[in-house]
């Protein structure tokens, strides 16, 4: 996936503001601090984004439509969600840091607020006959296993953790 220019500036400040919160406390990081630490002024960084919470939900949307990208099948059966759910685990781990950063910074409500968005965008895109409440079904069974598995240390086997999601969607006990 190719970037244009000012996409590397956000990367530049996605990547400033984790390092800063490797150091300090979420609270305490300031906008200067997360401008110098990118290398950009103060204003490049209100041009992209109006606060720091944007930085983190633009982080999560930039990982999400990298996924997408790669994902180049309609998935139609069991195997193929399972397949997805897979790598949707796969991705996690490899931010497992970044998803630690965040926890605590208590900030995780970010990562489900992103959840529910996007599964209600996909269902109302894919699946408009399913009801209201089924997107937030899916994206609190993701947001909530995934919180538990990054408590464990991602300890747990990616496949049986995307068979246990799948076997819930298929209500198989």
């Amino acid at each position: 996936m190719e970037y244009a220019p000012e996409e590397y500036t956000r990367h530049y400040i996605v990547q400033a503001l984790f390092k800063l919160m490797g150091e300090y406390e979420y609270e305490k990081i300031g906008v200067t601090d997360i401008a110098r630490k990118a290398g950009v002024g103060r204003a490049t960084f209100y041009r992209y984004f109006k606060r720091k919470e944007d930085v983190i939900e633009f982080y999560f949307s930039h990982n999400a439509k990298e996924f997408l990208f790669e994902q180049r099948y309609y998935p139609r059966c069991r195997e193929d969600y399972k397949a997805i759910v897979r790598e949707v685990f796969v991705r996690f781990r490899e931010n497992k840091e970044r998803f630690l950063l965040i926890r605590r910074a208590h900030l995780e409500y970010l990562y489900l607020d992103f959840l529910n968005r996007n599964f209600s965008a996909m269902f109302r895109k894919e699946y408009e006959d399913v009801g209201a409440y089924a997107p937030y079904l899916y994206a609190g069974m993701v947001f909530n296993v995934s919180m538990r598995w990054l408590e464990r240390d991602c300890a747990d086997a990616i496949d049986e953790l995307a068979e246990t999601m799948i076997d819930a969607i298929y209500f198989k006990p």
